[in-house]
C-alpha cells in the first residue's frame, strides 16, 4: 500500500523570482485601481488615479512576460509594447499631480496648459510611430537574461519620462507641504505611495538614459516599489472615501522645493560618478552605489519634510543649548506677512490656523467666532473640523454663555483637559480630539477686545502628544493679541467697504433708472408716431416688437434696482413663513419644469414683510430652477427651532466654488449668468438681514447647493 503523495509547494526562489514579483505588483495595483474605482468621486484627480494605475499594472504584466519570453525576438516584441505603456504614464500621472487634493487646481491646469498635454501625446505618438526603431540591438550576458540597446525613439521617451516624473514629485511635495493639520495626515499615504514609485522611476529611467540600454534585472527593483506603493495607497483609499480638497499651493514652480534640489544633486552626481566610473575602468557595483544614492536623498527629503523631526530638533537645541524654543521675531514677522494680504475675516481666519498649526506642530486647529450680538459662533476656518464636524459641534447659547464669562474673567490660554468646569467640557466638546492615543493635551485662547470676547483659538492633537510649557503658552497668548487686532482691523475695513459699494451701488442704481426714463421717452415718442404710421404694416410689426422688447427691459431693471434707490423698509407683522411659500409656489407653477419635493413643517408666527420676503423666496427658487437640469430634483423645507424659523432650498445642480461664494456671492454685480446682473443675492441678504435674521449657503462645485433663511421668531 503505497502513501499518498504530498501536496506540490513551490519553492521560495520561484515565488522570489523578478517575474512572480511582476505578477504580484500588477495584481496588487489591478485591486487597488478596482477599490480606488468603487470609493472615489468622478473628478479629474479620481479618473487619472485609475488610469495612472492601470497603466503600471499593464506595465507590470508586461514586463513579466518579458522576463518568461522563450527567445529574445519575443522579449523585444513584449518591450515594444511596454515603452508604448510607458510613455502614457508621463502625461496621467502629471495630471493627477496637478489636481489631487487641490482647491485651486483649475488654476495649475490653465498655467500649465503646454506641459501636460505635450506630456500625454508627445512620448505616445514617438512610441507608436516609431515602434520598430525602438530599440536598436537585443543580446544577452553571464549576469542578465537579456539587455535591450534603446534606439533614439525610446531613448527621447526614457529622456521625457525623467523630467516628468520629477516634476511629479515636485507637485506631490508641494501639495503635501500647502496641506496643514489633519489634512496633511490624510493625504500623505497617498502622497508617499506615488512618490515611492516616482523616486523609482526616476532611478530606472536615468540609468537607462546613461547606458543607452535597459536589463532584465532593474525589473525586481520595480517590482519591490510599485507592490510596496500599493499598500500605502491602498491605506490611503481605506481611511478616505474622497479626496479632499482644501489646499492652496503656491503656483510658484520653484519655490523652495526640496525635491528639485535633491533630483539635481542625484542626477549630477549619477553623471559625475559614471564619467569617473568610466575614467578607471568600470565599477560592477556602480547600479547599486547610485540607487544607494538616491536612497539617501529621498531619506534626507523624507526627513527634512518630517513635522516630527522638525519639533524633536527644535526642542532638543532649547534643552541642551539654552536657547529659547521660539524665535519671536521671525515668528511675528511670519504671522505679520501671512495675514498681511486677507482682507476679510475669512481669509484671515485661514492663514491664521495654518501659521498656528506650523508654529506650534499641531493638527489641529480651530478657530470661533462670534456674531456681534454674541449668542452664536461659527468656524471661521480649522485645520480638522469640516462641515459636516462642525455642525455636530455647533456650540449652544448656554455654552457661549459659560465660556464667555470664564474668558472675561481670566483672558489667558487655558488647559482645557483639566478641570470638568461647564465652560471646559463645552471647549472640550467643540474640538473633538483626533487622536486620543497621543494623550496630546489641546489648549485654548481668547480673542479679547475691549473686554469683549469676539472669538477663540483651539490648538489639539500636537505631534507626539507634546504638552504645552511656559514658552508656548506665552506664544499662544502673542498670536492670539496679533490676531486680534488684525481681525478687528480687516471687520473695520470690510464695513468700510460694504458701505463704499452700497454707495456705488446707489449711485448706479440711478443711472440706470435715468437710463429708464430715457428709455420710456423713446416709447412714448413711438406711441406718438403711431397714429400717423399705423396703417403701414412694416411699421406696426416694428413699432410692436420695439415696444415688446422696451417694456420687458424696463420691467425687468426697474424691478430689481429701482426699489435699492432707497433704503429698506420693513413693514412687519406676525405672519407664517409657509404661507409665504405656498404663495410663492403658486405663482411658479407653471414655469418650473423640474421637479420640487417639500417638506414643510408647522412653524410658529414670526414678525416678518411678507412682500420682501416672497422676492426673497422667489429668487432662491429661480435659481434653482435654473441651475437644476431636467432630470434633477429641488427640495423644500421649513423647520422650527427655539428660536428661530428656517426655509431651505435645496438643488441638484452644478454648484459654486467655496471661492465664488466668499467673494463674489452677495456682493452686487457679481455673478456667473450670461443674462444675470448680479442683484438678486445681494438684494435677497439685504431683506434677510433687515428681518434681523441670516442666509446661509453651503454648495461645492457639481454637487448642488443649499440655501437656508433663518428669520428670529422675536423679530428684529
Amino acid at each position: 500500500m503505497t502513501s499518498p503523495s504530498a501536496p506540490s509547494v513551490l519553492p521560495l526562489s520561484t515565488l522570489l523570482s523578478p517575474a512572480s514579483l511582476c505578477f504580484a505588483s500588477a495584481a496588487a495595483t489591478i485591486v487597488v485601481a478596482i477599490f480606488g474605482s468603487l470609493r472615489l468621486r468622478r473628478g479629474t484627480a479620481d479618473w487619472t488615479l485609475v488610469l495612472g494605475l492601470c497603466l503600471f499594472a499593464a506595465d507590470r504584466i508586461l514586463a513579466a512576460f518579458s522576463l518568461q519570453a522563450a527567445t529574445l525576438g519575443d522579449v523585444e516584441a513584449i518591450q515594444q509594447w511596454r515603452v508604448i505603456v510607458l510613455s502614457a504614464l508621463p502625461g496621467v500621472w502629471l495630471v493627477f499631480s496637478l489636481t489631487f487634493a487641490r482647491v485651486n487646481a483649475a488654476n495649475f491646469l490653465r498655467r500649465w496648459k503646454f506641459i501636460w498635454p505635450a506630456a500625454l501625446v508627445v512620448p505616445l505618438v514617438l512610441a507608436i510611430a516609431f515602434r520598430q526603431d525602438l530599440f536598436s540591438a537585443l543580446y544577452a550576458s553571464r549576469s542578465e537574461p537579456w539587455i535591450l540597446r534603446l534606439g533614439w525613439p525610446a531613448t527621447v521617451v526614457y529622456c521625457i519620462l525623467l523630467p516628468v516624473s520629477v516634476l511629479v514629485l515636485m507637485n506631490l511635495e508641494r501639495t503635501y507641504r500647502a496641506s496643514v493639520g489633519t489634512l496633511r495626515w490624510r493625504i500623505k499615504f497617498m502622497l508617499l505611495g506615488v512618490g515611492v514609485v516616482f523616486v523609482t522611476e526616476v532611478y530606472s529611467t536615468s540609468q537607462a538614459v546613461l547606458y543607452r540600454s535597459i536589463t532584465a534585472s532593474m525589473e525586481s527593483t520595480t517590482a519591490i516599489a510599485v507592490l510596496l506603493a500599493m499598500v500605502i495607497v491602498g491605506r490611503y483609499l481605506l481611511r478616505n472615501s474622497q479626496f479632499d480638497t482644501e489646499v492652496y499651493p503656491s503656483q510658484s514652480v520653484l519655490e523652495g522645493s526640496v525635491i528639485v534640489v535633491l533630483a539635481a544633486i542625484y542626477l549630477l552626481g549619477v553623471g559625475v560618478l559614471a564619467k569617473l566610473v568610466t575614467y578607471f575602468g568600470g565599477d560592477a557595483a556602480f547600479e547599486l552605489k547610485a540607487f544607494v544614492l538616491l536612497m539617501s536623498l529621498v531619506l534626507l527629503g523624507v526627513l527634512f519634510q518630517s513635522d516630527r523631526v522638525r519639533l524633536y530638533l527644535r526642542r532638543m537645541v532649547s534643552r541642551h543649548f539654552q536657547r529659547p524654543i521660539y524665535d519671536y521675531q521671525a515668528i511675528w514677522r511670519k504671522f505679520s506677512e501671512g495675514t498681511a494680504s486677507a482682507v476679510d475675516p475669512t481669509d484671515l481666519c485661514r492663514a491664521v490656523v495654518n501659521l498656528t498649526a506650523e508654529v506650534f506642530e499641531a493638527l489641529s486647529v480651530t478657530i470661533w467666532i462670534a456674531n456681534d450680538s454674541r449668542d452664536t459662533l461659527t468656524v471661521a476656518a480649522s485645520t480638522s473640523l469640516s462641515t459636516e464636524k462642525a455642525s455636530v459641534c455647533t456650540p449652544t447659547e448656554a455654552e457661549i454663555r459659560a465660556v464667555f464669562a470664564h474668558f472675561e474673567a481670566n483672558p489667558h490660554p487655558v488647559d482645557i483637559e483639566t478641570g470638568d468646569a461647564p465652560w471646559a467640557v463645552a471647549l472640550r466638546r467643540w474640538h473633538p480630539i483626533e487622536f486620543p492615543e497621543r494623550g496630546s493635551h489641546r489648549m485654548c485662547a481668547p480673542f479679547v477686545r475691549q473686554g469683549r470676547i469676539g472669538g477663540i483659538l483651539m490648538i489639539g492633537d500636537r505631534v507626539s502628544g507634546v504638552e504645552f510649557p511656559d514658552q508656548d503658552m506665552d506664544m499662544l497668548k502673542c498670536v492670539t493679541d496679533h490676531v486680534t487686532t488684525r481681525l478687528m482691523n480687516v471687520q473695520l475695513a470690510q464695513r468700510l467697504v460694504q458701505a463704499k459699494e452700497l454707495a456705488a451701488f446707489q449711485a448706479m442704481a440711478t443711472f440706470f433708472v435715468h437710463d429708464l426714463k430715457n428709455a420710456a421717452s423713446t416709447l412714448n415718442l413711438m406711441l406718438q408716431n403711431l397714429p400717423v404710421h399705423f396703417n403701414d404694416p412694416a411699421f406696426r410689426e416694428d413699432a410692436l416688437r420695439g415696444m415688446g422688447k422696451t417694456v420687458e427691459h424696463m420691467n425687468r431693471l426697474i424691478g430689481r434696482l429701482g426699489q435699492l434707490r432707497h433704503d429698506l423698509n420693513l413693514r412687519l407683522t406676525p405672519g407664517d413663513l409657509n404661507t409665504v411659500v405656498e404663495g410663492v409656489l403658486r405663482g411658479l407653477q407653471n414655469a418650473t419644469g423640474v421637479r420640487i419635493s417639500r417638506e414643510f413643517a408647522p412653524l410658529p408666527a414670526a414678525a416678518i414683510d411678507p412682500e420682501q420676503l416672497q422676492k426673497v423666496i422667489t429668487n432662491l427658487l429661480l435659481n434653482a430652477i435654473e441651475a437644476t437640469p431636467p432630470q434633477g430634483e429641488i427640495r423644500l423645507a421649513t423647520r422650527a427651532t427655539a428660536t428661530e424659523v428656517v426655509f431651505s432650498v435645496a438643488d441638484t445642480g452644478c454648484g459654486m466654488s467655496a471661492e465664488f461664494i466668499q467673494r463674489s456671492l452677495f456682493r452686487p454685480f457679481q455673478t456667473t449668468k450670461k443674462t444675470g446682473m448680479g442683484i438678486g443675492m445681494f438684494q435677497s441678504k439685504m431683506i434677510v438681514e433687515a428681518h434681523g435674521g441670516r442666509l446661509t449657503v453651503t454648495s461645492a462645485p457639481n454637487q448642488g447647493t443649499t440655501f437656508q433663511v433663518h428669520l428670529p421668531t422675536h423679530g428684529k
